[in-house]
């Protein structure tokens, strides 16, 4: 039987022609056969999103806290739609007040927060480009962003406020007016009135425009909402221009694609925000859910206290990166093997039943009811027991654990694939299709999508297993890079926007990314390597936690820099009779020789090349991050940057192998 399709044809393929490479065929999802969703009517904006709900669900609970009482944390406190509007309207008049205009520039920074939805939605109703701030971008990202995009008003956490004055005097040439979310002190103001800067705390903003009501402008559906600056992995930060068109755009499509899966979202629902507002999957999820009248609750700010957090609000969706379930899954896995004997045999025992189960075809809820009853039900309550969808994004999810946690989790478990440029959501798994384990699934039903043949990394777009660059068209695409038409014409090329990533369609019509078009070099014997899709073969084994791996072409062999499994180096360490703390662990020459052993049994089972195979290994015990600049902040890793850091390292295992 052929396993069901889940896209459909629009083009045929096309050959190379004037010096392009060839086109595979253009394909869309299935739930967009007769067409994509039409725009939902009356929604023309970022503004009309929230404005609708507001009259459609004013007392419906929109915003949410944990109150501290006596310094601890208590319940989450609500806002309804009607009151943060009432709220935004405040803020709207008095950053009028401010004579900034529509079509300005507001930048946002700071950790997810009430007041942070609130200045974002003030800015949609006047029509301003929202630009969060953020500075994980690096030092001097903050400043840079503020100068090239002109920003002229900023709201920013109260914390965050000294990191913000770092950046005069250069940034007060545009800079004019700063709002604390919190409190200000007198110094602070003193501080910045001698570069011409007016400084609000919140309460006292509220009141500034309280004379007067200014009109909102009539916003069109291709006027710019936001200014996204994404990291990229070189070079500075670049803007991306999002428009009302994509957002609205890509709401239509989710909505039409959860329906068709039903999994639709309802007022019901509950979201923790946790992840960057800065980013644009954050961003778009949280419309999604103001779409819907859904709650949204914050986290305090602490990933150690999130699983608290997570306990209190207890959402229905939960959005993670995979840095974040790769913790959820080593911490049940400690849980587990410290549970005792009978314990463990009865979760293995589970386990296998139910991961068959689900390989065969079995929806989720029906795979097991019992397992998930007796055994599992204890990892749904340490989510807050009401999950029912868990997405993945911002970089790839190991197998192993998106498995582990299909099993577990008791609900869908999808890995979603976009980028700042196409607005986020573009491809995401579908619930109940075991089979796309591994896969960022089909198209989201609102683009158009090609692979484009690399030839000089042999990947062919027309062969039987097609391979290319990965290439998007639609009305979620970005508006281009501001500033920069030169960087904008390198990636949109015939209405098509390349993303970079190399994907492989999957007889399901699921996609599956397996390399980086610009990670690519050549070894000193001509030989090219690919070495995004090594280090996705090499770093599934449970031992690896992050591996990076590295060559030239002055060299003929490649070597890694790897991050172990703490526990199971520790395991194996006990095992064969060797002692010692992590560290010295990390640093022990047959603890190395364990390692590539294991590096090496995968190349041979994944019948790699021989100069495909790591010849030596550096073990840091400290992960990769982005304290010391190696990882961008959606946990991609910043290749000249690690070559820098691990410089040394690299000399030795090329000295010492040879």
């Amino acid at each position: 039987m052929a396993p069901e399709k889940f896209i459909v044809e629009v083009e045929p393929a096309k050959p190379a022609k004037d010096g392009r490479p060839s086109m595979g065929p253009v394909y869309r999802s299935v739930f967009a056969k007769d067409g994509f969703p039409p725009p939902i009517p009356g929604l023309d904006s970022c503004w009309d999103i929230f404005r609708l709900s507001v009259e459609k669900y004013p007392n419906n609970r929109m915003l949410g806290r944990r109150e501290i009482v006596d310094g601890k944390p208590g319940k989450y406190v609500w806002m309804s739609y009607k009151e943060v509007y009432d709220i935004v309207i405040k803020v709207g008049n008095s950053i009028r007040r401010c004579g900034v205009d529509a079509g300005g520039k507001c930048g946002i920074y700071g950790a997810n927060c009430p007041e942070w939805i609130i200045s974002m939605e003030a800015c949609n109703a006047h029509g301003l480009y929202c630009v969060p701030l953020y500075d994980t971008l690096g030092a001097g990202a903050v400043e840079f962003i503020i100068n090239h995009a002109e920003v002229t008003i900023a709201f920013v956490e109260e914390k965050k406020l000294p990191e913000l004055l770092k950046t005069f005097p250069n940034a007060s040439k545009y800079l004019k007016t700063i709002v604390s979310f919190g409190k200000v002190t007198p110094q602070q103001k003193e501080e910045v009135e001698e570069f011409g800067v007016v400084l609000y705390c919140w309460d006292e903003f509220l009141q500034v425009g309280s004379e007067k009501q200014f009109d909102l402008p009539v916003k069109k559906k291709e006027d710019i909402c936001t200014i996204m600056y994404t990291s990229g992995t070189t070079g500075d930060p670049k803007g991306v221009l999002i428009s009302n068109t994509s957002i609205v755009t890509l709401i239509a499509g989710v909505k039409r694609l959860l329906g068709s899966v039903n999994e639709s979202l309802t007022v019901d629902d509950v979201y923790l925000s946790y992840l960057p507002l800065a980013h644009i999957f954050d961003r778009v999820i949280e419309e999604c859910f103001i779409n819907h009248g859904a709650s949204i609750g914050f986290w305090r700010g602490d990933v150690k206290l999130l699983t608290e957090d997570i306990g209190e609000l207890k959402p229905t969706i939960f959005c993670a990166v995979p840095r974040v379930l790769d913790r959820i899954y080593s911490g049940l896995q400690q849980k587990i093997s410290s549970g005792g004997l009978l314990k463990s045999t009865l979760f293995n025992l589970a386990y296998a039943y139910k991961h068959h189960n689900l390989k065969k075809g079995r929806k989720h809820f029906e795979a097991s009811p019992l397992s998930d009853k007796v055994v599992f039900s204890k990892v749904k309550e340490g989510l807050g027991g009401k999950v029912r969808l868990i997405l993945s994004g911002a970089a790839p999810l190991a197998s192993h654990v998106e498995a582990f946690l299909r099993v577990v989790a008791c609900c869908h478990v999808l890995q979603g694939y976009g980028l700042t440029e196409t607005c986020a959501g573009t491809f995401v798994s579908l619930p109940n299709q075991f089979d796309m384990l591994g896969t960022v699934g089909p198209p989201v039903p609102n683009v158009d999508v090609c692979l484009e043949s690399v030839p000089e990394m042999s990947y062919d777009a027309l062969s039987s297993t097609p391979r290319g660059e990965v290439c998007v068209r639609g009305d979620t695409l970005f508006s281009g890079y501001f500033k920069r038409e030169d960087l904008t014409k390198e990636v949109m090329i015939d209405g098509w926007f390349h993303t970079g990533d190399v994907g492989e369609w999957q007889p399901n019509g699921s996609l599956k990314i397996i390399d980086r078009k610009k990670n690519i070099f050549k070894l000193s014997q001509g030989e090219y390597v690919a070495v995004e899709n090594l280090e996705n073969i090499y770093g599934n084994n449970p031992i690896i936690d992050s591996i990076w791996i590295y060559g030239n072409s002055f060299e003929s062999f490649l070597v890694a820099v790897i991050n172990p499994n703490q526990r199971a180096v520790e395991q194996w360490a006990e095992h064969n009779g060797i002692s010692g703390d992590f560290v010295s662990l990390c640093e022990n020459s047959k603890v190395k020789e364990y390692v590539l052993g294991e590096l090496t049994k995968a190349g041979k089972e994944k019948k790699l090349k021989g100069f495909e195979f790591i010849k030596a290994v550096h073990l840091d015990p400290q992960p990769f991050d982005m304290e010391r600049d190696l990882l961008t902040p959606t946990f991609k890793k910043k290749r000249p940057q690690l070559l820098k850091y691990y410089k040394d390292a690299i000399d030795n295992m090329y000295k010492g192998t040879k």
